[in-house]
């Protein structure tokens, strides 16, 4: 019998694969941002391909896209070659994209400021877990 360990290596590869291929929404992608294969040196990149790096503010995994295919080079990271990758999850001014939290652990608090359907909102209690404009949350003017 094949090592658990080398069948469990295949299993995270084929849902890395399977993650690339579905070409999700960013929105989407983030909620599944630990599927994503880590971002290497010396690796050719292709246009839209997204790789995890470091985490983001909120501690959790950090995606980025490419949007400039390359071979990567141990000192052109994601966070620091913006004509190379985007930080997925943020506006281009900066500001974090709504995402559907899994529960109590990843909910927002009050006062969290995000994008969502191209308005910028502001959580008005903590432990907030909905989505913005059904509840506990305001649009920021």
């Amino acid at each position: 019998m094949k090592d658990m360990e080398f069948i469990a290596k295949q299993y995270n590869r084929f849902m890395q694969m399977s993650v690339q291929s579905a070409n999700l929404p960013d929105d989407q992608a983030m909620e599944i941002a630990d599927l994503y294969p880590d971002w290497i040196p010396m690796k050719s990149y292709a246009v839209d391909e997204m790789v995890k790096y470091g985490v983001n503010a909120d501690g959790e995994t950090q995606l980025y896209k490419c949007i400039q295919a390359h071979t990567s080079q141990a000192d052109w990271t994601p966070d620091t070659v913006p004509a190379l990758f985007k930080a997925v999850g943020f506006t281009d001014s900066g500001v974090a994209v709504w995402t559907q939290p899994l529960g109590a652990t990843d909910a927002y608090m009050k006062g969290d400021v995000v994008s969502h359907n191209d308005q910028i909102w502001v959580s008005t209690c903590d432990a907030n877990v909905w989505e913005p404009g059904v509840y506990g949350w305001e649009v920021q003017s």
